[in-house]
């Protein structure tokens, strides 16, 4: 097996440990293999390639970091066809909540979490995806 070298927070290293030992893992490389074959995965159900997805994201961050926000918009801005709607909203007294809803393709979404994802100093990133299509033919009275 190759040995990879990883640099992350001190905090993030012993949360990893404390959960390997907690989960009964062998040690710390068992966790990063599981989490990146999880992360991988992820967006690799067939079940939704070729369908119209609709998707939200919830970025969640200190309100003071604004990097983090200035990458929202950002983001935003050069995704406008993917982003169906944007909402930030304030929680608690020192953070921030972006919520995304996203219309697209699963390639599309896929790459957009990811970004957001990538973008440093966020506190936490959710999702979920849902395929639109299922929900069938809309009547065309205006009821949805």
């Amino acid at each position: 097996m190759t040995v990879v070298s990883v640099s992350m927070p001190e905090e993030l290293l012993e949360r990893i440990d404390s959960f390997a030992e907690d989960h009964g893992y062998t040690g710390r490389s068992e966790v990063i293999r599981e989490a990146s074959r999880n992360l991988l995965g992820e967006f690799e159900d067939v079940r939704l390639e070729d369908r119209d997805l609709m998707a939200v994201v919830t970025v969640l961050f200190d309100y003071e970091t604004t990097s983090v926000e200035e990458r929202m918009m950002r983001l935003r801005h050069e995704h406008e066809h993917l982003v169906a709607a944007n909402f930030h909203s304030h929680v608690g007294a020192h953070y921030c909540m972006e919520l995304f809803v996203l219309e697209g393709d699963l390639e599309s979404i896929s790459a957009f979490v990811g970004k957001i994802r990538a973008t440093t100093d966020t506190l936490s990133v959710d999702y979920s995806v849902m395929p639109v299509d299922e929900f069938g033919p809309t009547t065309g009275n205006g009821d949805h």
